[in-house]
C-alpha cells in the first residue's frame, strides 16, 4: 500500500479533520483517506441527469395528492 505526505495543512482544516474523525470514531489517518476516496471517486451530476430522474418522479407521482392532513401527519410521524 503506497504512502502519502501531505504538508501545510493549515490549522483550520487540521482541526476541522479530526473534529469529524472523532464524530466517524475514526482515527486522522482513516478520515483523510475516507475524504480521499470519496474525492476520487465522486461522479458530478449532470444537470439533464438529474432532471430526467426529476421528469421521471414526477411522471410516477403525478396523479397521487396528499391533502394537508396526511402531509401533517407524514411530517410528525415518529416525533415525540
Amino acid at each position: 500500500m503506497a504512502s502519502l505526505m501531505i504538508k501545510n495543512i493549515p490549522d483550520h482544516i487540521h482541526k476541522q479533520l479530526k473534529k469529524i474523525a472523532r464524530q466517524h470514531h475514526r482515527s486522522l489517518n482513516s478520515e483523510v483517506i475516507h475524504c480521499l476516496e470519496t474525492a476520487a471517486y465522486h461522479v458530478p451530476n449532470d444537470s439533464k441527469s438529474i432532471l430526467e430522474r426529476a421528469w421521471k418522479l414526477r411522471e410516477k407521482t403525478e396523479n397521487y395528492y396528499l391533502t394537508e392532513k396526511e402531509l401533517n401527519q407524514n411530517k410528525n410521524e415518529g416525533r415525540p
